[in-house]
Formats: structure tokens, C-alpha cells, sequence
């Protein structure tokens, strides 16, 4: 029995507080329980008030602990001032009760504060975390109801005094720990009514941290202080939102990281990923505890805001991959940046300390998080003891301290449940093999493990965040090894692996350049051939493994540009017009004997097939880029009666098998374009979408990257007007793709309002409709999101600036200014995809900004005022000197 499970059965089966302190010294004789006993039964206390508040009989047993040594007041006064923080320890009897007794003992023992309130081996460093205790607990009796029964705000008055008075020597204290110290004592003394003497050792300890910073801290200080200033100058002032409560620029942060994951800057590269929070860290002028406070509570508001089920990148599923997976190997790059720049580790991990405890007091974000991981894990029934939102944190805080972030006992202290946690899953398993994840995911991979075996490990992987990034260090080395040995066998099997997982593409985009294993995959498509292959149909049919798999992800992750890697260009083309049908006269020789070779084979009645010497003189990306060639031709003699319908039947057979399925994506695209542009006139290639995609031959990938073009295609009502017939039934195929897109529709309606095309005039609005939304979710306190490349595919960047600008003149008019400079920030400096959409602050600064200096000289006072304040933003020269990559 622990010496917490003691106090705790002692307490709850009447035991006295004489009984209960021999039988703890007792217990500490008998048993090892390690010389931080007093620690342990502090916390045991103190967990026991969460429960019974201000219970006497708790009292007793602290007094007596504390007057016959067994619990030291150093030792209480520590960890009741961190314990204060909880939220369930918030009573304003229960706080000043045991305030009051560490006060007592300090006052009878006849020490000094010095060996009395704090330990005489502690550091200058840790005498200043406790004082921020202190001001924190100052902070939570100022918030509490007044009540004549008890008197908190002296007895903690009385508590930061004798802690300030432990603080003599600070040249152990760097300048960027200094201005966190600073800033917490200058808040509390502008927003707390505090008493004479309080007041006058607070000032000199600020004026002591003053003298300790350089001129440069200074510098920051003043810097952070006037936006801080900007931001609290309450809701009567144009600039309206305090920092506590930003969302936005952090939101806007996060959300660009997910949605573009695939890009250069996006979450799933490194270098890139880290300079864009370095700029968002240094345009902001945040201090480090600021900034890691703003960018946790973004990351939990991002959690709060996504849906339960799997719907794209609103998922749960995603975010908490994201955010306790990959946010803190982030933050700790960002961190190991900066330290080139005069920041240390510590300071970070101080800054991250803070950031924790200031997120532990939002209950109302975690209460949000707690509804949306309850549904994301199916539970509708009631949970255990620990909340399911303290889950998700524990998780974030054990992944913190996985990478060194934060330190131990601090994880504990935020969470005491963190020490009795068990190995997840995974870690007892790799336990029991003597071995790490990443090793024993290594071992799990292999062409030995059963479909089922494989299924279950990805689920157990998609389940603990923790394990991801170990995941897809054990695919990139795979990958990267079997594409040099050209072993196609282990290659096929790990990309069929991982296109059949959808949630395992997600993984890998969150922690690697995805775009790069497509680069892998090219290199051996375009080069690959069957020459001096021993089994070609084999060979082949791995080949097409790797196709399929590039192309997912190209059309998951919507990667369209050329991908530059180690300095080499790899153009998607391959992959991306395999539906393109070709004139026999535009194919090149090699391209046109390949052609006539293969269509004698499939679709001559008189062939006898495919062999091996067929496969051996055809390398597999001309075979590609025929398929939907041979396809169309086929079904123009279809309908000329030059073959007849057995032919197509059989031709169409060889596809459906795993010789050449990983064709089928170009060819029923091809039917597609193609039945669209000709309708009535194409009623066999109808006959052959429907043939091949509901046929139970037909792989779910393609069928995935088919079904919504299918969709759109039949929504049309020149295609409804096709006769139906036996061997023809749009019906059958629509029910088809909404079965495997999982959607719960009746397939034999007409009117498919869900996927019909989007008018111009609607697509044309998407852009206003995406700032309205970004501004909608601000005002709700939530991050918001803009796709910007999107909204530069449906309309110039010229205009786009424009409409920007008049959607944030109207909303800064209504008190949003501080809003719309954040959003205008990003959308002008954030980087992209430079073949996807060019950088825009140059546009505006040459091409939308004279325009619109001309047009507010011609507005009334009041409103050229207000777009004066706005367009400030757009002229500084703070994005050049945070963001020096947008210019170039």
C-alpha cells in the first residue's frame, strides 16, 4: 500500500489524525517508499480536498504532519501553490484554510521565509516559478465571490510577500526569462487592487528584473508591451479583442499547417513549417510564454471545432493526430531554431510551463474538447473517473515530455494520473519484445502479416497519436530502400498497405514530405520494363501496386505541380492525364506499335491474348498511357459493329484482373470525358463505365478516385435522358459510387443536388463566401480558416485583393479592425505553393495599393479614417522584415 492509498482509506474509514501519522511512519519504516514521502502525502491531501472542501478533519491532518516533521512547509507551501491552479481546488474557504496553515507554521517555526516557505538548496530559478505561483493564486482569490468567512486575498497578500522577500540574487535569470516574470508581476499590478505593502515589494521586484534586462530585451519588452496594450484596451476600442482570447492569428496558423500538410509549408515539412511559425513568432512580438499560450489554445479551439465523424480534414481523428502527434516535435524545432537567436532552453520550456497551466483554466475549451472526443470514440455512455478531455491533454503532455519540451516533474504535477498511466498498447507490446516501436513496427510491416494482422496494427497505430511519427520514419526508410533495390514485391505490399488505409495517408502527410515517395514511385514507373524480368505478369502486377498508390495520393492531397526534389523536377503528368485519348497520328512509333500490338490482343476476336512476350516488349508507362486510347477505339468499333459486344466483354475482362486493373483509373475517366462531350452518341462507353466500376473485380481505389467525377457526370440531364436497358442502368451505378463514397442517398432519385456542378455564379462566389466565413468564425472566438489557392482558382489575384479589401473595410467598421489585420496579415504574407498560386503582397503592394490610397482620399472623414488604420497593415514593412520569403 502507497502512502497515498493510506491517507486516502484512513480519511474515508474515520481513522484519527493521531492513528493516521504513526501509521505513516510507520509505512515509511517498514517499506521503501523513496525520500520524497512529504511530496506524496501533500498531493494526497490535496486530492482529498478536491472532494470534501475545507474539511477540519483534513486540517488536523496537516497540522500534525507539519508540526511533527513528517510533511515539511517547504514542501506544502510548493505544491499547494501549484495545486491552487486546479480548478476543482478553487474554494475560497478551502484555499484560505491552507494558506493560513502554511502561514502558521512559518510564523511559529521562527525561520526565516528562507528555509521556512522556501528550501535554502533552491535555485534563484526556482524561487521565481514559485513566486509566479504565488501571483497566479493572487490572480484566483481576486476572481473568487467575496465572503465574510474568509479572508484569501490577505492571507495570499501575505504569501507573495514572504516568497518576493526569497528573491536576492538573480544572475542566474536570462533576459528572456526575466521579461516572463516581468510581464506576470507588471499584470498584476495594473489589474489587481492590492494592498500597501504588496504593492511596494511587487514594484521593486519589477524595477530589479528592469535593471536585469539589456537594452535589446527592453526593446521587446516595450514592443510586446504596446501590443499587448493594442489588444486590451477593452471592447469599446476599435481594436476590441484581448490577447488572452485571440484565436486568429495562431487559428489561422494551425489550419493553414493541415490544409496544405502536402505543400512546402505545410505541416509535413520540417524546415519550412518551422519558418512559418519563426515569422508568425516574430511579427506578432508575442513573448515565448505569450506565444505557446496562443498557439496551444488555438490547437485545442481547432480540436473543439472539428467534427466527430471522418469528413475530410474537419475530422477528430486528424486534428488529434496533428495536435498531439506532430504540434510538439514542431514546437521543439522551433525551439532549437531560436536558441541561435538568444533564446535557451529553458526559457522555452519555462514559456511552455506557463502555457500549460494557462490552458489547464479553460474550462470552457476543454468542456468542448471533452464533447468532441466523447463522440470521435463512440462513447455515449458514461466515462471513468478522468475525463475524456483530460485524456487528450495527458496525451499532448506526455508527447511534451517525450520531446523534452517540458520536464517530469512538471508533467506530473499538471497531472499526478500521468505516473499510474500504463504503456499504451503498442509500447507493451514492443515491451514484451525487447525491442522500440519504431523497431517493432518494422518487424509488423513485412509480406508475412495477414491482411487482418495489418488492419488491426494500423487501427491500434491510428489510436495513439504518440506512435506516428515512429510509423512514417519506418515507411519513408521502407519506401525509400525498396524503390533503390527496385524490390517491386515488399514495395507493391507496403503501398497496398497503404492505399487501402486512408487514415495512414494522413499519418504520413502529417510527418513527411508525401510528395517525395511520389517521386520515388515515378522514377520507377517511367523506367521500369519487363525486358529481363523472370515472371513480367507478376512484376507487372506489383507495378501497378505503386501506380495506384501515386495515384491516391495525388488526388487525395490534390498535388498537381511539378515536385522538386534534391534539385530534380518530377512532373505528375504520368499519372495525372492517363485519361487522355490520342489520335493514332499523335502517338509516337514506339507509342503506336505498342497500341496496334494490344488492341489485336484484347480486342480481336480472333487473339489469343496476353503473354509474356507482349509484356516483355511493352514497358508499363507506354501500356499506361494507351489504356484509355484502346478503350475509346474499342468502343467507337463497338458501335460501328466492327467488334461485337462478347469482344468488348472479353477485352474488358483482362482489365478487370490484376494484370492491368491499375489501368482502370485513366480509362473510365477517359469514358467519362467522353460520354460528356458526345452524350446519346456514347451510349457503349456508358456501358463500359458501368461494366468495370460495378463489377466486384473492380479495386475500391479506383472506384474511390472514379465515383465523384461518375457522380457529377451523371447528375447532368442530358445523361438521365439515356434509355434504359438491360444491360444498362444508371440507377446501378450511381448506387455503386454513393456506396463507396458513403453516402446514404437513394440512388434511383434524379435530382442530385449534393454533387451536381456548381453553377459559374456560385463558383465564381466562393471566394466572398470563404471570407465571410473566416470573419463568421472570429467573431465566434473559433480559428478561423481561408483557402486561398482555392479562391485564386476562381478568380484573379487582382480581384481577389479587392474583394478582401472591401469585405474587411465592412467588417472593421463594425469594430473588427484588430480581425481583419490578422487575416489580412495571413492572406498577404503567409507562403504557398508557388506554382499553385503566386505570392500576392507584391500584387497588392504595386498593383491593388495606389488604387485604393486614390480611392479613400475621395471618402468622407470618419470612413477614410477607419480604412487608413486598415491599410496601414498592407504598407508596413513588417512583412518584408518577418516574412522574407514572400518577396522573392
Amino acid at each position: 500500500m502507497s502512502l497515498a492509498e493510506l491517507t486516502r482509506n484512513s480519511y474515508q474509514c474515520g481513522v484519527s489524525p493521531q492513528q493516521w501519522l504513526g501509521l505513516c511512519k510507520l509505512l515509511v519504516q517498514q517499506q521503501d517508499v523513496g525520500v520524497d514521502f512529504s511530496t506524496t502525502i501533500s498531493n494526497a491531501i490535496l486530492e482529498l480536498y478536491r472532494l470534501y472542501p475545507a474539511d477540519p478533519t483534513l486540517r488536523e491532518y496537516l497540522q500534525l504532519a507539519l508540526s511533527d516533521g513528517l510533511l515539511s512547509n517547504v514542501v506544502f507551501v510548493s505544491t499547494y501553490i501549484r495545486a491552487a491552479r486546479d480548478p476543482e481546488l478553487q474554494n475560497g474557504s478551502t484555499l484560505d484554510m491552507l494558506c493560513r496553515l502554511a502561514l502558521n507554521t512559518h510564523y511559529a517555526s521562527g525561520l526565516s521565509p528562507a528555509g521556512s516557505i522556501i528550501s535554502l538548496a533552491d535555485s534563484q530559478v526556482s524561487v521565481l516559478s514559485k513566486v509566479q505561483d504565488a501571483l497566479a493564486l493572487l490572480r484566483i482569490a481576486h476572481s473568487l465571490p467575496p465572503s465574510n468567512f474568509h479572508q484569501l486575498i490577505v492571507s495570499a497578500s501575505e504569501l507573495a510577500i514572504l516568497l518576493l522577500s526569497c528573491v536576492t540574487d538573480m544572475s542566474q535569470v536570462t533576459a528572456a526569462q526575466a521579461m516572463i516574470y516581468l510581464g506576470d508581476a507588471n499584470d498584476v499590478l495594473q489589474s489587481l487592487r492590492l494592498s500597501q505593502e504588496l504593492r511596494q515589494v511587487l514594484e521593486g521586484f519589477v524595477l530589479s528584473l528592469s535593471l536585469l534586462m539589456g537594452d535589446d530585451a527592453k526593446a521587446v519588452r516595450d514592443a510586446q508591451m504596446l501590443h499587448t496594450m493594442q489588444l486590451t484596451m477593452g471592447k469599446n476600442d476599435v481594436l476590441g479583442t484581448n490577447v488572452e482570447t485571440d484565436t486568429v492569428t495562431c487559428g489561422l496558423l494551425l489550419q493553414s499547417l493541415m490544409a496544405c500538410r502536402t505543400c512546402d509549408f505545410g505541416a509535413g515539412s520540417d524546415l519550412e513549417a518551422v519558418a512559418v511559425m519563426t515569422g508568425t513568432l516574430r511579427w506578432t512580438s508575442w513573448a515565448p510564454n505569450v506565444f505557446c499560450t496562443q498557439l496551444l489554445v488555438a490547437a485545442l479551439t481547432c480540436v473543439a471545432q472539428s467534427s466527430a465523424k471522418d469528413d475530410h480534414e474537419s475530422s477528430f481523428s486528424l486534428w488529434r493526430a496533428f495536435v498531439v502527434g506532430r504540434l510538439p516535435r514542431l514546437v521543439f524545432a522551433l525551439t532549437k531554431t531560436l536558441e541561435a537567436h538568444g533564446t535557451t532552453e529553458a526559457d522555452w520550456r519555462a514559456a511552455m510551463h506557463a502555457a500549460l497551466l494557462s490552458l489547464s483554466q479553460r474550462t470552457d475549451l476543454l468542456a468542448q474538447c471533452d464533447v468532441v472526443t466523447r463522440h470521435g470514440n463512440g462513447h455515449d455512455s458514461d466515462q471513468d473517473n478522468n475525463t475524456l478531455h483530460r485524456s487528450l491533454i495527458r496525451e499532448f503532455i506526455q508527447q511534451l515530455l517525450a520531446v523534452g519540451i517540458i520536464e517530469y516533474t512538471f508533467a506530473v504535477s499538471m497531472d499526478p494520473m500521468m505516473v499510474n498511466d500504463p504503456r499504451t498498447r503498442l509500447q507493451s507490446e514492443a515491451f514484451d519484445h525487447g525491442c522500440s516501436i519504431e523497431t517493432y513496427l518494422d518487424s509488423k510491416l513485412t509480406l508475412d502479416s495477414s491482411p487482418e494482422d495489418t488492419l488491426l496494427l494500423l487501427e491500434k497505430i491510428r489510436q495513439e497519436p504518440g506512435s506516428h511519427h515512429c510509423f512514417a520514419a519506418v515507411v519513408q526508410k521502407r519506401f525509400t530502400s525498396h524503390s533503390t533495390s527496385l524490390d517491386l514485391e515488399h514495395l507493391s505490399h507496403l503501398t497496398r498497405t497503404l492505399y487501402h488505409h486512408d487514415f495512414a495517408l494522413d499519418i504520413l502527410s502529417l510527418h513527411l514530405k508525401i510528395s517525395y515517395l511520389i517521386c520515388n514511385a515515378l522514377e520507377i514507373i517511367s523506367e521500369y520494363d519487363c525486358e529481363t524480368v523472370g515472371d513480367p505478369q507478376t512484376a507487372v502486377s506489383h507495378l501497378g501496386d505503386i501506380v495506384l498508390f501515386a495515384e491516391m495520393v495525388l488526388a487525395k492531397f490534390r498535388i498537381s505541380s511539378p515536385i522538386i526534389k534534391d534539385g530534380k523536377m518530377y512532373r505528375t503528368e504520368l499519372l495525372r492525364c492517363t485519361s487522355r485519348v490520342y489520335q493514332l497520328d499523335e502517338l509516337s512509333p514506339e507509342h503506336k506499335s505498342a497500341f496496334v500490338t494490344w488492341y489485336k490482343a484484347i480486342f480481336d476476336s480472333n487473339s489469343e491474348g496476353i503473354d509474356d512476350a507482349l509484356l516483355r516488349t511493352t514497358k508499363p508507362q507506354i501500356l499506361l498511357q494507351i489504356s484509355a486510347t484502346l478503350f475509346s477505339q474499342a468502343a467507337l468499333a463497338r458501335q460501328e459493329n466492327r467488334i461485337d459486344n462478347d469482344t468488348l466483354q472479353t477485352g474488358m475482362s483482362y482489365f478487370l484482373g490484376p494484370l492491368l486493373q491499375w489501368t482502370l483509373v485513366g480509362v473510365i475517366h477517359a469514358m467519362l470525358f467522353e460520354i460528356g462531350h458526345r452524350a446519346l452518341v456514347a451510349p457503349f462507353h456508358l456501358a463500359i463505365v458501368q461494366t468495370i466500376l460495378c463489377s466486384p473485380s473492380c479495386p475500391v481505389v479506383v472506384r474511390r478516385l472514379c465515383s465523384p467525377s461518375c457522380l457529377r457526370l451523371l447528375s447532368s440531364k442530358r445523361i438521365q435522358a439515356f434509355p434504359q436497358s438491360p444491360v444498362l442502368d444508371i440507377s446501378v451505378i450511381r448506387a455503386t459510387c454513393f456506396q463507396t463514397l458513403g453516402v446514404n442517398k437513394d440512388p434511383s432519385c434524379k435530382a442530385l443536388e449534393d454533387h451536381q456542378i456548381s453553377p459559374a455564379t456560385r463558383w465564381m462566389d466562393f471566394p466572398k463566401q470563404e471570407i465571410h466565413e473566416a470573419l463568421a468564425l472570429a467573431r465566434r472566438h473559433k480559428a478561423p480558416r481561408i483557402d486561398v489557392t482555392r479562391c485564386l482558382s476562381a478568380t484573379s489575384p487582382s480581384r481577389f485583393l479587392d474583394l478582401l479589401w472591401s469585405e474587411l473595410s465592412v467588417a472593421s467598421s463594425l469594430g473588427e479592425m484588430e480581425t481583419c489585420r490578422r487575416l489580412a496579415t495571413f492572406v498577404l504574407a503567409m507562403p504557398r505553393q508557388l506554382s499553385s498560386a503566386p505570392p500576392l503582397l507584391p500584387i497588392f503592394m504595386y498593383n491593388v495599393l495606389p488604387c485604393l490610397i486614390t480611392a479613400i482620399d475621395q471618402q468622407q472623414a470618419a470612413e477614410k479614417g477607419m480604412n487608413t488604420q486598415l491599410l496601414r497593415l498592407g504598407s508596413s514593412p513588417a512583412f518584408v522584415t518577418n516574412f522574407p520569403v514572400f518577396v522573392m
